[in-house]
């Protein structure tokens, strides 16, 4: 594996590939004493969500359930029985590696085998459209070994800590030029960094997630293998995102840390 890579090698244009980035996925689901500051900021109604939705121009997400395998409940409890966070209150960045028909036709597939499941909650195409892998109030297995911060949530005796218990999955799609073991690409589109701009910030409205929460795979990984997205570009990321933020009078969402 080269030292930057988010990909074990060797990384084909395959089915296996995605498989491979998100290997065990499912398997792992956190430790410690697993809390998160509460954040104290406002969730908007439906009706107010629709309505920003409409004022930016968002389109309606395509349906493409993952197999239920792929996915689970969110977990009121963690392996020891104690209460643990289990709604949404952090969004997790990656990337597919594959293409956007490949990476819906690994998670349409079923997998049996815990280390083989995998999926996001959205898939954002390079023409900007999002792809609906896992409904939000489901857990989708995007991030195994992962920890933000010190929190993690550990489900199963025989896991580790994770972040899916309370993570939102957003994934761009991989460049062709991207798909291997590079350190980098070409990049994602003007569509798919304004599609991700207003898939966050609805997601903060809706879930009361301040933009201190809004993290990368590479950040949260703690098996040292995942760095993805490779050639993601906070500077072409934020001023799509503020200015979907101003258009909806959300602002206060844009504050980079929790409310005290």
């Amino acid at each position: 594996m080269s030292r930057l890579s988010p990909f074990p090698r060797p990384v084909a244009a395959s089915l296996a590939a995605l498989a491979a980035l998100l290997a065990g996925c499912a398997a792992f689901t956190g430790a410690g004493v697993p809390q998160l500051a509460e954040a104290r900021l406002p969730r908007l109604e439906p009706a107010a969500l629709q309505a920003c939705a409409s004022r930016l121009g968002l389109t309606a997400e395509l349906p493409r359930p993952a197999d239920p395998t792929n996915f689970g409940e969110r977990q009121p409890r963690d392996v020891q029985g104690r209460t643990v966070p289990h709604e949404p209150a952090l969004i997790v960045l990656h990337e597919t590696v594959l293409s956007a028909p490949d990476t819906v036709k690994l998670f349409a597939t079923p997998h049996p085998n815990d280390d083989d499941q995998a999926s996001y909650h959205l898939l954002i195409d390079r023409a900007g459209r999002r792809l609906r892998i896992v409904p939000d109030e489901l857990r989708a297995f995007g991030a195994g070994m992962s920890a933000f911060g010190d929190f993690a949530v550990r489900i199963r005796p025989t896991s580790v800590g994770s972040l899916n218990n309370v993570a939102l999955h957003l994934s761009l799609e991989t460049p062709a030029d991207g798909r291997g073991d590079t350190d980098g690409h070409s990049g994602y589109t003007p569509a798919q960094y304004e599609a991700a701009a207003v898939q966050v910030l609805l997601w903060q409205a809706r879930f009361g997630i301040p933009f201190s929460r809004l993290t990368t795979h590479a950040a949260v990984d703690r098996s040292r293998s995942r760095y993805d997205p490779r050639s993601f570009r906070w500077e072409r990321f934020l001023p799509a995102y503020r200015k979907a933020a101003t258009a909806c009078a959300l602002t206060a969402y844009d504050n980079g840390r929790a409310i005290p």
